[in-house]
Order: C-alpha cells, then sequence, then structure tokens
C-alpha cells in the first residue's frame, strides 16, 4: 500500500490537475508539507504551481484582522481585570507572582471554552441545590447529570473547608472575568486564538468568507476535532468547500473497544465528515509481520541500543525516506543525539533545547544570583553560587582570578561571600555578580551577558554552530519579553527571574538536516501522516505512552464531562491513534521500553504494545538488553615499604643529633592506631586535607571553639581567685556568650574582636559552643571546686625522649601532648581532656584498649594516657589521674574512665589505675617499636572505624557511605 501522502497527492492531482494552485492544503502541522510536495512533484512529472500549505492555526488565522495577544499581555490584562472584581467584593488584590499561576490555569481554561464552544455562566455556575439541577440545565442528558451531581454532591456535605471555599469564591468570579477578559482585548484590538475560533463559529469574523479566495480547502491527517472545527468543517463540507483525507484503518475504526478510533469514529458517524480516499484499508488486521520488543536495562540505554540497531537496518529503500526513530519520550533526544552512528545520514526534526545546555545553566545561575542579592539587598552571594559560576565553562574566567578568589572564600570561610569581593576583572561577563533592579536593566544585562558569552567564545575558538543559535534564539525570546513588559510596572525580582525562565522553556535551536534524506528523529506528534518502512520507537514505557499527565484545570473532571470538554482519555485515545498508525506502513518495527523499575518508571511496556500482542495477528519477538556485568574486586590492600624516601622522612622522628626532629603527639599515635597507612599519608607523605568551606559545622571546629573558650575561661578566673571557687566558675557561666564569641573569633582569624556580627551558621556554632562549655563548668562548680590550675593548653613544653629499640638497636622517640589543663584537687593531680564528640568513658577491657584500633577500642582513653604518661615522666609526679571530660556524658557518668561489670562500674582509679599506666607504657613501646621497624610496611586497618567525610578514604580503599550498608 502506498504512503498515505502519496495517496493523498495522487488525489488531490486527480481532482484538481492544474488547478492545484488554487486549493488550500490544510495539516495538523509543518513536517508533513515537504513530503507532500515531494510526492506532488514526483506524481505530476513536470512544473506545477504549488497548492497553499497552511497548519490549521494558520489557515483559520485569515478569518481575523486584529493581532494576537501575546501570553504575557493576556497575564497582565487578566490580573488587572482580576483585581478589579476582587476589589468589587472587597478583598485585597493579588501581587502579579501571586496570581500568575492561577492565571496559566485561568487562560487555559478560557481557550478550552472557546474552543468547544461551552458558555462560561454555564461551567462556572454558582452552588445549588441538587434539586435545581434539571430545572438548571433541562438540556442535560442523565448521564451528563449524574456528573454534574456527582460534582455538587462533594461540597454538600457539612460546612466546606477553606480550600473548598476559596475555590468556590474563584468559581463565583469566574463568567465575569471571562466576560471582562473579551471585552478588554476588543478594546485594546486584540485577539487570541481559541477567540479567533469562537468568533469564525458563531459569525463575529471580521473576514468570514476568507475561504471564498480558494476553489477548495483539502484538510490532510485530521483526528481530534474540537467543536469549532468541527461546525466549521461540517459547514465546509456541506457547502462544497472541503475535503477530508483521514489517516486510519479500519482495524481500530470499525471496532468501538479500540480507543485508537474514538475521534474519527466521531468526525465520520457523528459529525458526518466523509474521507476523500474512500473506504478505509484493512490492512493493520491481516499483518503478521514481527515487531522486535526491546527490553533495556535503563533509560539512557534505550539510545545507547540504537547504534546497534540502525547497523542491522536494512538499506535504504525509495524516496523520501525510508526509516525513523520515534521517541514516545522526548527526554530521550540528547541521548540519542549522542549515541548516533557514524556514516549514516540523520535528519533531527526536533529543536536542540536550551534548558539542557550548558547556556541555560549560566544564564540560570545568573537569574538565581541576581534574586538572592535582591533578597539581600545586594550584599552577599551564597558560596555555592559563586563557586558554580568560577567552574562555568562559560564564565571564561582567568584561572589566576579564580583560584585567589576560591582561596579567599576558604581562608575567610564566607558561607555567604560579600558582593563587595565579588568585582570581577576577568572572564566573559565580569559584571555576572552586580545587582540590577529594575526590568528593563535586568533583561538588558541578560542581553550583555549573552553577548559576553559569545564574544568569548569566539576569542577562545570554542564557539560551536549550536549554541550561536541558541543564544540568538534566547535574545529574541528576551526581545519579546521586553516588548510584554514595556508598559507594565516593575515586577519584583522572584516574579522577573520566573518570567524570564518561563519565556526560555520553549526555546530550542533547529538542528540542520535534509528532510527527505537520511534516518528521521521525531517525536511521536511529529509522525502524524508520515509512514516509513523501518520504524524504532524509543522510551515506550506506560507512563510515557501514553502520558499520564493532566494538565492543571479549575475545572473538575465530573463538570468537564458533563460538557464535553476534553478529559484525560482524551489524551490516551490521541496517544492510540498515533501509535497506531505508525504501524500502517513499516515491514519493520523495533520498540525499546525501559525494564527497569524505579521512582519514576513502572518498568513495563506500553498496554498498547499489550494490545497488540493480544488482539492482532503482529508476531512478537522480546529480547532483554544483555547488559554485560563485570565484578569489581576489592582494591588490594596498600602496602608501602618503609624504604627510601618514606624511611628518610619516618627516620628523622628517630634522629637524637637533631635538635628540630619532629615529635610524636598523641593524635599521630592514634592516627597510626587506626590505620598505619593513614599514619603514612599524614604524617610521613605530608598529605594534608584539602580546605574547604562547609555549611555543616564540624565537630573538629566545634571542639576548637570549646577548648579555645574553656581556657580563656579559666585563664580569667586563676587570675581572680587562687584557688578557684564553685561561685566564681558560676560568674563565669553567665559570661559564656562573649568568651565563646571571642573563642571563635581567634579560632578563625587569630584575634579576638574581629567577629561582631556573626553569620547564621556561626550563630549555631556559638550557640551548642556555649552549652558544651557550660556543661564543663556547671561539673566542675558542682563536683570539683574549689581547685588550683596548675597548667592551661601546655605552658610549658611537655616533651620527652622515649627509649625504643629498632633493629636491635637502642633509639629513643620524642613524645609530647598538648594537654587541656592540669590541676590539683584536694592534693590530687589530674589530667583534664575535653571532648564535644561521640567519646566515651566506658572501655571494654585491656585486650581491646591496648590493641589495633577497632569499634571496640577508645581512642580517647588511649590519647588521655598518653597526655598522663608524658607528664608524669617530664614532671616526675607518679599518682596523676586522668579525667576526661565528654559533654555528652559528663553529667552522667562523670570524668573517669570505668569498665562495666557484674558488680557494678570498676572506675580506672588507684591501684587499678596504676596496674592501666603500666600496660599502656609496655603498649606503648610495642607500638612504636612497630612503627619504626622497617621491615613491616604501612598497611590499612580493615578493623578501622569508618568516617563517612573522611578526606583520605579514596587513598585507603575505603568503601563509600553508600557502600557501607
Amino acid at each position: 500500500m502506498p504512503p498515505f501522502l502519496r495517496q493523498v497527492a495522487a488525489d488531490l492531482l486527480s481532482r484538481f490537475g492544474d488547478d492545484l494552485k488554487d486549493v488550500a492544503v490544510v495539516l495538523t502541522n509543518k513536517r508533513p508539507i515537504v513530503f507532500l510536495r515531494k510526492h506532488l512533484a514526483d506524481l505530476s512529472g513536470k512544473p506545477l504551481w504549488s497548492p497553499s500549505f497552511f497548519t490549521i492555526q494558520e489557515f483559520l488565522r485569515q478569518s481575523a484582522s486584529l493581532p494576537e495577544a501575546s501570553p504575557l499581555t493576556q497575564f497582565f490584562v487578566l490580573h488587572g481585570l482580576h483585581n478589579g472584581l476582587l476589589r468589587e467584593e472587597g478583598r485585597p488584590e493579588e501581587s502579579p507572582d501571586e496570581f500568575y499561576p492561577l492565571a496559566e490555569t485561568i487562560l487555559s481554561d478560557f481557550a478550552q471554552l472557546d474552543y468547544d464552544l461551552v458558555q462560561p455562566e454555564e461551567v462556572y455556575a454558582e452552588l445549588r441545590d441538587i434539586a435545581l439541577l434539571q430545572q438548571r440545565f433541562p438540556h442535560l442528558s442523565a448521564e451528563q447529570q449524574r456528573f454534574m451531581r456527582q460534582f455538587w454532591e462533594s461540597f454538600s456535605v457539612g460546612k466546606q473547608t477553606a480550600i473548598q471555599q476559596k475555590f468556590l469564591q474563584l468559581w463565583g468570579r469566574l463568567p465575569r472575568l471571562y466576560q471582562r477578559f473579551k471585552e478588554e482585548l476588543a478594546r485594546q484590538r486584540l485577539a487570541t486564538t481559541a477567540g479567533i475560533y469562537r468568533d469564525l463559529v458563531e459569525g463575529r469574523a471580521a473576514k468570514p468568507n476568507f475561504l471564498a479566495a480558494y476553489k477548495q480547502a483539502a484538510f490532510v491527517g485530521f483526528n481530534a476535532l474540537n467543536r469549532c472545527e468541527a461546525s466549521l468543517f461540517t459547514r465546509w463540507q456541506d457547502a462544497g468547500k472541503a475535503l477530508f483525507y483521514f489517516d486510519a484503518d479500519s482495524y481500530y475504526l470499525d471496532d468501538e473497544l479500540q480507543e485508537a478510533g474514538l475521534f474519527l469514529r466521531k468526525n465520520i458517524r457523528q459529525y458526518g465528515l466523509r474521507n476523500a480516499l474512500g473506504d478505509f484499508p484493512a490492512v493493520l488486521g491481516a499483518k503478521t509481520d514481527r515487531i522486535e520488543l526491546l527490553a533495556t536495562a535503563g533509560k539512557v540505554a534505550q539510545a545507547k541500543l540504537l547504534p546497534n540497531l540502525l547497523a542491522d537496518r536494512a538499506a535504504d529503500r525509495e524516496a523520501p525516506t525510508s526509516t525513523a526513530v520515534i521517541l514516545a519520550d522526548e527526554s530521550l533526544l540528547i541521548p540519542v543525539l549522542q549515541s548516533l552512528p557514524d556514516g549514516l545520514d540523520f535528519n533531527v526534526t526536533m529543536g536542540y533545547p536550551l534548558m539542557q545546555s550548558t547556556l541555560f545553566g549560566y544564564i540560570d545561575g545568573w537569574l538565581a544570583v541576581q534574586q538572592q542579592l535582591a533578597a539581600n539587598q545586594g550584599r552577599f552571594v551564597h558560596h555555592l553560587d559563586v563557586e558554580a559560576m568560577l567552574t562555568h565553562p562559560l564564565s571564561g574566567i582567568s584561572l589566576e582570578e579564580r583560584m585567589a578568589l576560591q582561596e579567599q572564600i576558604t581562608a575567610n570561610e564566607w558561607l555567604e561571600v560579600p558582593a563587595a569581593e565579588l568585582r570581577l576583572k576577568s572572564g566573559s561577563y565580569p559584571a555576572f555578580f552586580v545587582l540590577h533592579s529594575s526590568n528593563e536593566a535586568v533583561l538588558q544585562a541578560l542581553h550583555v551577558l549573552l553577548d559576553g558569552v559569545l564574544h568569548h567564545r569566539q576569542r577562545t575558538d570554542t564557539l560551536r554552530h549550536m549554541e550561536a543559535v541558541l543564544i540568538l534564539a534566547v535574545k529574541k525570546a528576551l526581545n519579546l519579553l521586553q516588548e510584554g513588559l514595556a508598559n507594565h510596572p516593575e515586577l519584583p525580582m522572584p516574579f522577573l527571574c520566573a518570567l524570564i525562565r518561563k519565556a526560555l522553556q520553549g526555546v530550542s535551536a533547529p538542528i540542520e538536516g535534509e528532510p527527505l534524506k537520511g534516518i528521521q528523529i521525531m517525536g511521536l506528534l511529529e509522525s502524524r501522516c508520515l509512514d516509513f518502512d523501518e520504524v524504532y520507537v524509543v522510551g515506550a514505557n506506560e507512563g510515557t505512552l501514553p502520558n499520564i499527565t493532566a494538565a492543571p484545570t479549575f475545572i473538575p473532571d465530573s463538570i468537564r464531562r458533563a460538557h464535553g470538554l476534553p478529559v484525560l482519555e482524551n489524551q490516551d485515545a490521541l496517544s492510540a491513534y498515533l501509535f497506531y498508525r505508525l504501524l500502517h506502513h513499516p515491514r519493520r518495527i523495533t520498540v525499546v521500553y525501559n525494564a527497569v523499575v524505579d521512582d519514576s518508571n513502572s518498568g513495563e511496556v506500553s498496554r498498547f504494545v499489550r494490545q497488540l500482542a493480544f488482539e492482532s495477528r503482529f508476531a512478537f519477538a522480546h529480547r532483554s538488553q544483555q547488559q554485560p556485568i563485570k565484578t569489581i574486586s576489592a582494591p588490594p590492600s596498600l602496602n608501602l615499604p618503609k624504604t627510601g624516601a618514606a624511611w628518610h622522612k619516618l627516620s628523622r622522628y628517630l634522629d637524637d643529633t637533631n635538635p628540630d626532629r619532629p615529635k610524636l603527639s598523641a593524635s599521630a599515635l592514634t592516627t597510626y592506631l587506626q590505620s598505619p597507612l593513614l599514619f603514612f599519608l599524614k604524617y610521613v607523605a605530608g598529605i594534608k586535607e584539602p580546605p574547604r568551606v562547609t555549611e555543616e559545622f564540624e565537630l573538629n571546629r566545634l571542639g576548637s571553639v570549646v577548648h579555645r573558650a574553656m581556657e580563656d575561661a579559666y585563664t580569667e578566673l586563676k587570675a581572680e581567685n587562687d584557688p578557684i571557687t564553685a561561685q566564681g566558675i558560676r560568674q563565669q557561666i553567665k559570661a559564656l556568650p562573649r568568651t565563646c564569641l571571642q573563642a571563635l573569633s581567634k579560632e578563625l582569624y587569630g584575634e579576638a574582636g574581629r567577629i561582631q556580627t556573626p553569620n547564621s551558621m556561626q550563630r549555631i556554632l556559638l550557640k551548642v559552643a556555649e552549652e558544651y562549655a557550660a556543661v564543663f563548668l556547671h561539673y566542675d562548680a558542682t563536683h570539683v571546686a574549689p581547685l588550683r590550675i596548675v597548667e592551661l593548653e601546655n605552658e610549658r613544653d611537655y616533651s620527652f625522649a622515649f627509649p625504643i629499640t629498632v633493629q636491635g638497636q637502642p633509639r629513643t622517640v620524642r613524645l609530647y601532648g598538648i594537654i587541656d589543663r592540669v590541676d590539683e584537687v584536694n592534693g590530687k593531680t589530674r589530667i583534664v581532656d575535653y571532648k564535644t564528640g561521640r567519646d566515651e568513658v566506658k572501655y571494654n577491657g585491656l585486650d581491646t584498649l591496648f590493641a589495633p584500633a577497632s569499634a571496640k577500642s577508645n581512642k580517647a582513653m588511649i590519647q588521655t594516657l598518653f597526655y598522663t604518661y608524658v607528664y608524669e615522666q617530664v614532671t616526675g609526679k607518679r599518682g596523676v589521674e586522668p579525667n576526661l571530660y565528654i559533654a555528652r556524658r559528663l553529667r552522667k557518668e562523670g570524668p573517669l574512665f570505668y569498665m562495666s561489670g557484674r558488680g557494678g562500674r570498676y572506675l580506672a582509679e588507684g591501684a587499678a589505675l596504676e596496674d592501666i599506666k603500666a600496660q599502656f607504657e609496655v603498649f606503648l613501646r610495642q607500638t612504636l617499636e612497630e612503627l619504626f621497624n622497617p621491615d613491616i610496611p604501612f598497611r590499612h586497618n580493615p578493623d578501622a572505624v569508618h568516617y563517612p567525610n573522611d578526606p583520605y578514604r579514596e587513598f585507603i580503599g575505603m568503601p563509600h557511605p553508600a557502600e557501607d550498608e
């Protein structure tokens, strides 16, 4: 059977011959026009005058003399009228940004009412008693009245909710709003597309006889008609001025249960439209061709499968084309474009969407910055937005300026970067962080930004054709927006930015190609009227084909059904028709769908395919994409030998002759116990944690502020009284806000008083620090005072040479400890170590304590024993008691280490503590001798606790947090 458009061309030539130039050919979209022209030329075999080609909107627009109002103009007209109604009702007016979401839905509903010739006062009737329904709507059928009753009853139970009341109020004013909207557009000499349709049907058109300019009008490929179209088509057919070419098959047209034929049955049986091609063919019911059904393991995998499918296709057949890739899921366009094989010609009928380009990301980032600056009076920009702009490929900022700015942000820990520091000297748009306050200024700044991007890409020879076309398309959209806003007041920045984003959503750049050559890549709607020998339908999942998303509306489903307005089933029927008609002509059909079940996908193929498999004679061949599975073995544990440069740096700890030899701290010791490989990275290789700005205050920063605040507090107390009394400590608790603020300022900037107004994250940190410091001070005031401070944060050098044996030779390692506090209470010397994390004073036993780090070990106890040991060795004092002040546990458990048993808690004090100290010395020596043994390589401890944000996890082969589970 010849392709549909070839049949149309043959019929037109046979009917009109040389008079074809006087015929108007009207199609649903522009794509089929080039194919129909080609068929006319091929069949005529000689030069001829072409008929006039139109889309249906272009054709009916000839009846009007007024220009169409832009969507933005319609919105502002509607907004002014709506506020006028609110004033009449004594209600507060709504701002443009408040009304905009409502306006989009209202305008859509108004257009639908016009297209389907429905009276607004009927649809938006005020709520009435159900008993009045028959009287109010006598023309409705019993089924329509049932739909109406179903809706009214939802409002008749008790008092309406606030939302229902608001809905009813809106419904009450919509008939008046519709009438005033029409009158205001007429006063401004403007029209809408739907209004043009209705005016033509109801006899108000400025040029009602425009059809007289043509001998006849041929309407090709129409399916779903609104009431305006149906009325006009019927009228013109009766007048002998219209022909209709319907593309259908009796398989679904004659079967009342087939939704694909719903609209065509209505066109033929209810409206009486006649098919110019005569009886409909019966092709689908007899076809036994094979449909290959491919299930893929992911959404993008559907696109990645195309090269293999197209490589196996048959050779090209006769013109105009033979093969089409139909994207049922149009979001797959970019993956498909990236997967196209070399050596084949393609024509992409869909434009490259701006929304999926780097250019939109740059524009969107600038709009987000403008909103931030407007909200904070131009004072600062969030550091993540600054970072995103600095690293954006279109920013063009020099490496030197970018690095300098990043270092400044990190050094100052700016979560919110002052706008004064963001005055750029390089880049495609140096004024990126400058606030623009008016509609005109914002739109003009966007033009400058686009010019800057264009010139920068030209200078660096990185400009691509598609990017240049997108820039031009964006400029056109901005010009239209600028015209629409010319006569309107200044808009709030968030709303203005939302309008700009809305205007840019539909922008796309045409992808150049030859429509009569190569493989056609198109969406489902664009395939109307076109036939191919080979068809590949990609993205044919249930939920996408058909699309189950309903357009927003204020007209409920039951009311829509009562008045014959489109409902969701209409959308299903349209999708079914588009899919079934694709099967008329091809001899090779492949359907690809995503079989992976996730939040956005059911993993099921479209129900249209299921229907075909159940009802038709097509032969289905099911295949699943066999994704090769490669198991990734665990990375081998690194074993770094203590040789060469590594041993040279490590042996410096053992060099007695070097007065500047490095010292070993408690942190270094516990790092080695956690992972020898981690010790190598930090203390031998010297790999430091990368600087970063974080929006979450880290425990190490919190701990530093608390430590410094406690040091400052006890320095003041020591200067006032010796010994320190409970009353003095309680007075110091009251001063903690000041003390902690000074501590944070010293921590960040090295001096008190730099921070006058802390930012939001700093305020949170300070509040937590105050609470933790108050816990420590309150415990001292209640359970410890009076006390005497011996030292705070190492007022003297607590270090000494610890003897060990390395390869049979006596060597020493210099140990040192920075002790938070040394005090005396009732004649006893105490080491006090502050902790703000999840540490514990409980330990499981000496067998797990003095062992490589694991979940059962106690890092805090090891550190505190280390401090105690170093202090005793340096001062010669004995019986020093280690105390661990853990903010989260101090109130309930106290500061002394303990081990639980059947008899209760066993505190580490007295003889038990001295025994622990002795065993710690042995453990310390064994550990250090292992550390400095050149025969034992650095390796990772597999039992070490994993920290999710550890920057060294990639080095030592730790799994990521998602893998930990």
